[in-house]
């Protein structure tokens, strides 16, 4: 049987049955972009018609934005879901698929200005449906780690995050070098830190309390949840935490137990778990997308795929905030670009001999110090290559137009 041609606008000739195979997966991938949200409306009772922006956080800032630089005709919304460059917004009007603008894409000099889960956007909802996101709000914070495997590319987190709590499962994950590089994150972009270490009913109280020890004596100020996601023993305290109106996102590895805390502060089964690999004791990648989910207290809570790396990608602050006592003592070395390594009269290493400060948490600021220079010189080096390669495309348009007098 031979498949009939099918004439397009376009004038090309494709085989129906090709049509019909990209129509499919298409459609499929709709329903699986789609579902997850849907769950959200079936439980939580937050529906389209519903939904109003201040649900979504939405507040006098972002209006008074939106009055001075956005133009009539376009409609505020959130970013609630992020696949491969698809996203979805939620509008006043309701929940739509989004696309950005040519010229967005056009003009875009890196990862960080295409939209994110959790920007606001300035769209505009045609009949079909689609919306067009045509501009991005300023930023509240925006989370971002280096890119795996992308020298000197950043990738954005999530955009306009309030808290974040820092999950990991206290019976085969338990890391503080790791909880500093979240906490470095966090610190860098101006996010309200929470430790929250999930899967207490799998380890004995004294070995809790051990890791409790540690924990208080490197890290300060930064508070701490126990809980058990089987139990839920601890949920009443996070519940407190989470307040209406207020973004959260939830950072932590594969299997530390950020999907089962979501659903069960949901109370519906919104995000598939998974269980723990025998052969690597790691966790699956069982959430695959970001995702915006509002919570019936009214709550915003944004789940992340699990992170193996932790690059750092910033060169504000962040690094200095979270190692405070290394910071402070820096201003009495000898030398004031002191690396910490070798010099005489150094206030670091001398504190460090004393035993004042944790030599694994000085080992681990001194790697991350290396990681945020190399980073830094590799995007320098980028922006020189970038600017060399205008120059001498400047110069090829000059030479071809003086060829064509």
């Amino acid at each position: 049987m031979k498949w009939r041609l099918w004439e397009v606008s376009t004038g090309s000739r494709i085989p129906t049955r090709r049509l019909l195979q990209q129509k499919f997966y298409r459609l499929f991938n709709q329903h699986i972009f789609y579902y997850s949200f849907a769950a959200v409306e079936k439980h939580t009772g937050i529906t389209d018609k519903m939904m109003k922006l201040d649900d979504l956080g939405y507040n006098s800032e972002l209006e008074k934005f939106r009055l001075n630089h956005i133009p009539d005709g376009f409609e505020p919304g959130r970013v609630t879901a992020e696949h491969k460059e698809r996203y979805m917004i939620m509008t006043a009007e309701g929940e739509f698929e989004a696309e950005i603008t040519g010229n967005m894409r056009f003009t875009a000099k890196n990862r960080e200005d295409f939209p994110a889960v959790g920007d606001w956007v300035a769209s505009i909802t045609y009949d079909s449906g689609i919306a067009v996101i045509h501009k991005i709000f300023p930023r509240l914070s925006i989370l971002k780690r280096q890119a795996t495997g992308q020298t000197g590319e950043v990738q954005v987190i999530a955009a306009n995050i309030d808290y974040a709590f820092l999950v990991q499962a206290v019976d085969r994950d338990f890391n503080i070098n790791r909880l500093e590089r979240y906490l470095t994150l966090c610190n860098s972009s101006g996010v309200s830190p929470v430790i929250v270490l999930s899967k207490i009913d799998l380890v004995g109280e004294e070995q809790l309390s051990g890791m409790m020890a540690v924990l208080e004596e490197r890290i300060k100020n930064v508070p701490v949840i126990t809980i058990s996601n089987e139990t839920q023993a601890g949920y009443d305290r996070i519940r407190l935490a989470i307040k209406k109106g207020k973004t959260y996102c939830m950072l932590g590895s594969s299997g530390a137990g950020k999907s089962s805390l979501l659903n069960n502060l949901s109370g519906a089964t919104l995000m598939r778990t998974g269980a723990i690999s025998r052969s690597t004791n790691r966790g699956r990648h069982v959430t695959s997308h970001r995702e915006l989910i509002v919570l019936e207290n009214g709550g915003i809570l944004i789940d992340n795929p699990g992170m193996r790396e932790v690059g750092i990608a910033s060169s504000s602050d962040g690094l200095e905030v979270t190692f405070e006592t290394i910071t402070s003592l820096s201003r009495d070395c000898k030398f004031k670009d002191c690396t910490h390594t070798h010099e005489t009269d150094c206030a670091v290493l001398e504190a460090v001999n004393r035993g004042e400060i944790d030599k694994a948490s000085y080992a681990n600021y001194l790697k991350m110090e290396r990681e945020k220079a190399h980073f830094e010189s590799t995007v320098e080096e980028r922006r020189q290559k970038d600017k060399d390669f205008g120059k001498m495309f400047k110069n090829y348009k000059k030479n071809m137009n003086r060829n064509s007098k």
